[in-house]
């Protein structure tokens, strides 16, 4: 069951949208950042700055899309403490169904570029979703997937998430987080089986 607690403050929203990353400049261009990215493209088409919110550990601001009120948030924690956040922000704007959370993260088994809409399943080794997991005591929220490929050797895929991407496969990410972009709202105003029906045949 989806963990519901008080305390919530103001006008309740009908989606909270999350990108994961690590807060901190060392962070800005690595792989596992690239929810930051997303979410800060979509602020950026939405003409919408994100504040902090001490109280919640995240960067956070509020859209409306297709007629819905949205939370956009970047946790300030560290990726493994991601939930912390999360589940303060479900608390405070109302999200009473997990369906309605959707988390923007990099993605190990996706070819780079590569984008994907899923809803629910393991974290698969990621420990931003293993938060979210663990604080929110429920794994079917909305996930949208950016590739960022395997490292060559299998066993080094933290440092491979934590490193800046080459030229190559830079390109490839930015496309695709204007894809990520492009998900969000369709998942916003149709929902998540349509979205997973256009994105997930896409080819980056």
């Amino acid at each position: 069951m989806f963990r519901r607690a008080a305390q919530r403050r103001g006008t309740p929203a009908d989606y909270l949208v999350v990108g994961l990353g690590n807060p901190g400049d060392k962070f800005l261009g690595t792989r596992h950042n690239l929810g930051y990215e997303v979410i800060d493209k979509l602020a950026a088409r939405e003409s919408v700055s994100l504040e902090i919110s001490k109280t919640d550990r995240a960067r956070k601001a509020f859209i409306q899309v297709a007629g819905k009120r949205v939370v956009l948030a970047c946790p300030t924690t560290f990726m493994n403490l991601s939930g912390e956040s999360v589940a303060s922000l479900i608390r405070r704007n109302g999200v009473d169904d997990v369906a309605r959370l959707i988390v923007v993260h990099d993605e190990l088994d996706l070819e780079p570029g590569r984008v994907k809409v899923k809803r629910g399943g393991s974290a698969a080794g990621h420990n931003g979703l293993k938060s979210i997991h663990q604080h929110l005591g429920n794994d079917g929220f909305v996930r949208i997937r950016i590739g960022v490929g395997k490292p060559p050797d299998p066993r080094n895929g933290r440092n491979w998430v934590l490193k800046k991407p080459a030229t190559e496969d830079r390109v490839r990410l930015d496309l695709a987080a204007n894809v990520g972009v492009d998900a969000i709202e369709m998942v916003l105003a149709d929902g998540v089986e349509q979205a997973m029906n256009k994105i997930n045949g896409l080819q980056s």
